[in-house]
């Protein structure tokens, strides 16, 4: 599954257990007519693709929906879901007019050099 919206919080990295497991969030404010502020969780080496993302940059995040089932300690049954990134990409934006290279003109070796018979055929 993938989200698409703008990066709204990126919290720091937790460790979580005696074994190191490791947990970072973010939130992520949906692109649609009316935004949700969604928090998703990246675990583990995943918890690394957060440092190339700052808050404000709109990105496309690749998760995975998890459910998890608990007894706590009065014999209840409790149930959590939560949404674990594994991939996030940025889109690719045109550079603006000024930075675009030159059109290279038309050298000795082009296979198809401008075509200049000295005629004006317009009929105008």
């Amino acid at each position: 599954m993938k989200l698409k919206g703008t990066v709204k919080k990126i919290f720091d990295t937790r460790t979580v257990g005696q074994n190191g497991f490791r947990i970072r969030e973010m939130v992520l404010l949906t692109d649609e007519n009316y935004p949700q502020p969604i928090k998703i969780e990246f675990v583990q080496d995943k918890v690394n693709l957060l440092d190339n993302v700052n808050e404000g940059d709109e990105v496309e995040v690749s998760f995975d929906v998890r459910g998890r089932e608990w007894v706590n300690p009065e014999g209840k049954t409790v149930y959590f879901v939560s949404i674990r990134g594994w991939r996030i990409d940025k889109p690719q934006t045109a550079p603006p007019e000024d930075e675009l290279p030159p059109f290279p003109e038309p050298g000795p070796d082009d296979p198809f050099p401008p075509f200049d018979d000295g005629k004006d055929d317009l009929p105008f």
